[in-house]
């Protein structure tokens, strides 16, 4: 029932904002420059890797090395906006209608986190990855990772279709709220290191 869902309203939605999707891209395009979309291999079901997309918000500034220039350097205006409204994220309809991902499950992250996670926050991976998640309405990056995995982790063992429902709700309020958007004094979040340590990014 769910992946008829997320296939079904998927289809529905990317017929839908497609005027408004060509829009974005002509614009990340023409503010920011090509190519328009950041694609990043993350983990997904039991851990499988797929390519997740977004609307590109940053630039590709370089210092004299030849090193990218930090996140909060690099990211535009622009790209504030587009993280703000989450409209950076509309892409990853395209990973639900494919089946990578579902409208509701744990945020995908880096792929090298697996080997930091314990053997509960690997519960994590039981389920395919959301574009918002049971996390995202109760925190966001403002959480600290333990807690952001600890949300994570009961959202599998309790999921329904009606908790689905609830989360998709509260997320709309959160994106109107802008709220949760990054933590204080960075761009998303700060690095997962572990459990030792337990702070992290989530892009």
């Amino acid at each position: 029932m769910k992946r008829l869902f997320d296939f079904t309203i998927s289809f529905l939605v990317l017929i839908s904002l497609s005027p408004a999707i060509l829009l974005i891209a002509f614009l990340v395009k023409k503010k920011i420059g090509s190519p328009v979309l950041f694609k990043q291999q993350r983990p997904g079901l039991e851990g499988k890797p797929f390519d997740v997309y977004k609307f590109r918000s940053m630039t590709d500034e370089r210092d004299d090395k030849g090193a990218l220039l930090q996140d909060d350097v690099r990211l535009t205006s622009f790209g504030k906006l587009l993280r703000k409204l989450s409209l950076d994220e509309l892409p990853q309809l395209w990973n639900v209608l494919k089946g990578d991902m579902s409208f509701v499950g744990p945020r995908p992250l880096l792929m090298h986190y697996l080997e930091l996670y314990n053997k509960t926050q690997l519960k994590r991976h039981d389920v395919r990855p959301g574009i918002t998640g049971w996390a995202q309405v109760n925190g966001r990056n403002t959480i600290s990772w333990e807690k952001k995995f600890e949300y994570d982790v009961w959202y599998v063992e309790n999921q329904s279709f009606w908790l689905d429902m609830k989360i998709l709700f509260l997320t709309v309020l959160k994106v109107f709220k802008s709220e949760g958007v990054s933590q204080d004094g960075h761009v998303t979040m700060t690095p997962f290191e572990g459990n030792a340590t337990s702070r992290g990014t989530e892009k």
